[in-house]
């Protein structure tokens, strides 16, 4: 079972734990209300290391138990009421200043609004007392068992993070050898194909959701925590390997296109597949907790004899024999990786201290809202959106002939409106087929009139709604529905389920969110220079890094962060890229000025990797001298071609800025033997690494135009 489903049957256990605990301390309404306090705490309980989610869960309890007890003290004040929910929706969506971590528990003040409101108005200030009291012991209850349950599942979590990001670098890998079997005769500049950008996205997050697992349990020791070296291992490995598939795809295109060129090609293709199936055996012995493969041999018949056949010329023997060796690099990092895995050798290149650096932010820091507060931020704009719209959404919900339910259409619009148009047409379409679908759920299981299952199918949905929504959200929209509905039949059993009410509201919050997503927009050329200019500083970071002569026993802590912080500025340039192709025309940012953009940082990145492992693996056959000069000219004309970025993208005095011209076919390739020095190879990759930087800012200023055109 995967992550997300072993998370989501936790949440329903501990909901089911505090049903019984309020039940038993104060009857079936306790229970009802005990258990809107955990659902609250719930949505922060994600997999993760148990302090985080200490601190995360905390405080969506903290966070629900105020917005109930604000929405039950101006329950019976409409307009008041009304007030309130649109400073929630306000505050709640400038949490997202926070980030990733910061999204469940955003959703969690309207939650509170939905469950607080479907129970039966409450008089007095007694009772009203008692409903926060149990809300926050609902809250509290459920806050000891994620704890407990997060350290209990702690090393399944990290077994099943680090399967995943075996799975996506095999995916990725596999990505590469289809594009290996493609034409390679296309147009210089050309966007790399959509799924290997995809692979590459999948890829980072799954890798930082095994960091955050796996480097924040580095110091823990025991028997509980035996797996974690293994699993760092295996994790830093697999790191190295992307860097190592990335230089191997160079200087393919100097094969031709002749049959022994084919044939080479279609061996490094299947050495590729075999490496990923290799990876899928050690992701799938890690899920089913088996011993995983011996370490392979890097001895690749096949593919020596595809390189024997170009003996004749010197030139293409030579580029044949150095993707021979960059062929071995995969094979060797796959075998050290299963030497890991089966705890025969446990490299460790950063300590417990170092790898902290790359643990995701936590906490929530007052600073990190400064930058938004300004109508130009996304974030702030989203803030008033929200506000305007959930605050339309219930005052609309009064006026409408069907009035039982506001928050229902409250509801509908909070889900659907996001901070993107593309996010908003996404959840629009998924909420409304998956209220279809639960609303049909509940009128079959409507016929057993039962508490008893309407209490079982409400855990159920409650678990399944938590575990799918950042997989498949189809399936979170129709538990929630059977959830909401469900929650409130038990609150008033009179009241029926209300389906056709619920199908009305869906549709409606989901035209009004769609409405409402044009008011203070946020499109993507808005963000795109910001966007660059992190490519910018990333890769000037990574080239200082990348560019020198390797210590022995060095750490390299810092060009791991370089090179993380690279991935993340491009990928942050890719999701970019698929939002804008939601936006309406005349506001998009060109996807081929963009893809271009991707494409030759990704080039430059394969550059740097190919120099950086022919520092680390063949330093024995370079003059260090002669290298520590060629990397100290390099380093410095890359960045400054990369500096010039910023001035690149002022306006162009005559025509649009065009990419260089593709000049490898000059840069010679030199002689590879065993007794070959390696400068001139070296020298070579330099150049290329120069032409690759000039592409890129050409790209870049391309991508800045493209943005001030539209």
């Amino acid at each position: 079972m995967p992550a997300h489903g072993i998370n989501g049957i936790s949440v329903a256990l501990g909901v089911l734990l505090v049903q019984l605990v309020g039940g038993l301390l104060g009857g079936h309404a306790a229970a009802l209300v005990a258990s809107g306090g955990a659902i609250f705490a719930s949505l922060a309980d994600t997999p993760n290391p148990p302090r985080r989610t200490l601190r995360r869960v905390a405080t969506a309890a903290i966070v629900g138990f105020v917005a109930t007890v604000l929405v039950t003290a101006l329950r019976s004040h409409e307009l008041a009421l009304g007030g309130l929910i649109t400073l929630i929706a306000f505050v709640s969506s400038l949490m997202l200043a926070w980030g990733v971590r910061a999204g469940p528990i955003s959703f969690v003040p309207i939650l509170a609004i939905v469950f607080t409101m479907a129970a039966p108005p409450l008089q007095g200030w007694q009772s009203q007392a008692a409903h926060a009291g149990w809300t926050a012991l609902g809250g509290c209850l459920y806050l000891v068992w994620s704890v407990l349950s997060s350290r209990l599942l702690q090393p399944r979590y990290r077994a099943l993070a680090l399967a995943a990001a075996l799975e996506a670098t095999a995916a990725l890998l596999r990505s590469r050898a289809a594009l290996l079997l493609q034409d390679r005769m296309r147009p210089e500049g050309a966007p790399p194909l959509q799924d290997w950008m995809d692979r590459q996205v999948s890829l980072d997050e799954r890798l930082q959701a095994a960091r955050d697992l796996l480097f924040e349990a580095a110091h823990r020791t025991g028997a509980k925590a035996a797996d974690v070296p293994r699993g760092i291992a295996v994790l830093l490995l697999a790191i190295d390997l992307r860097d190592t598939l990335l230089g191997s795809e160079l200087d393919l295109d100097l094969l031709g296109h002749d049959a022994p060129a084919e044939r080479l090609r279609g061996q490094l293709a299947a050495t590729i597949d075999t490496t990923a199936a290799a990876l899928d055996r050690m992701a799938l012995a890690l899920q089913l907790g088996l011993p995983g493969d011996a370490p392979s041999s890097r001895h690749q018949p096949a593919l020596a004899d595809a390189v024997e056949a170009f003996g004749a010329n010197p030139s293409r023997s030579a580029l044949a024999t150095a993707l021979l060796d960059r062929s071995r690099h995969i094979a060797d990092d796959l075998a050290r990786m299963q030497a890991a895995l089966a705890g025969i050798e446990l490299p460790r290149p950063l300590g417990a201290d170092e790898l902290r650096f790359f643990v995701s932010p936590e906490g929530w820091p007052l600073a990190a809202l400064r930058p938004h507060l300004r109508l130009g931020s996304p974030i702030f704009r989203h803030a008033l959106r929200s506000a305007v719209a959930l605050g339309t959404a219930y005052f609309l919900a009064l006026a409408l002939p069907w009035a039982s339910h506001p928050h229902w259409l409250v509801l509908s619009v909070g889900v659907v409106l996001r901070g993107n148009l593309d996010q908003t047409l996404s959840r629009r379409d998924a909420r409304v087929a998956g209220t279809v679908l639960g609303c049909l759920l509940v009128l079959v299981f409507a016929q057993v009139h039962s508490p008893l299952l309407s209490s079982l199918v409400f855990l159920v949905a409650a678990g399944t709604s938590h575990a799918f929504v950042n997989v498949r959200y189809l399936v979170t929209a129709t538990a929630a529905t059977v959830m909401a509905l469900v929650q409130a039949h038990l609150a008033d059993p009179a009241g029926g389920f209300g389906v056709g009410e619920r199908l009305a509201d869906t549709v409606l919050g989901a035209l009004l969110a769609w409405g409402f997503s044009y008011v203070l927009p946020a499109w993507e050329r808005r963000g795109v220079g910001r966007l660059v200019e992190r490519v910018q500083r990333s890769l000037r970071t990574l080239v200082q890094e990348a560019l020198r002569w390797p210590e022995p026993g060095a750490r390299d802590v810092a060009l791991r962060l370089a090179r993380r912080e690279v991935y993340e500025a491009i990928g942050g340039i890719a999701a970019s890229a698929q939002r804008t192709r939601a936006e309406p025309q005349r506001v998009q940012v060109p996807l081929y000025a963009m893809a271009t953009l991707l494409t030759q940082c990704h080039v430059l990145l394969a550059q740097l990797a190919a120099v950086r492992t022919m520092l680390t693996r063949r330093a024995d056959r370079l003059d260090r001298e002669a290298s520590e000069h060629a990397l100290r000219e390099a380093a410095a004309e890359i960045d400054a071609v990369l500096a010039a970025i910023g001035d690149a993208q002022r306006p162009p005095e005559a025509g649009p800025p065009r990419l260089p011209p593709q000049s490898t076919g000059d840069l010679r390739l030199p002689p590879l033997g065993h007794n070959e020095p390696l400068l001139p190879w070296l020298q070579r990759r330099l150049g290329l690494a120069v032409l690759g930087a000039r592409r890129v800012a050409a790209a870049a200023a391309a991508v800045a135009q493209a943005r001030r055109q539209g």
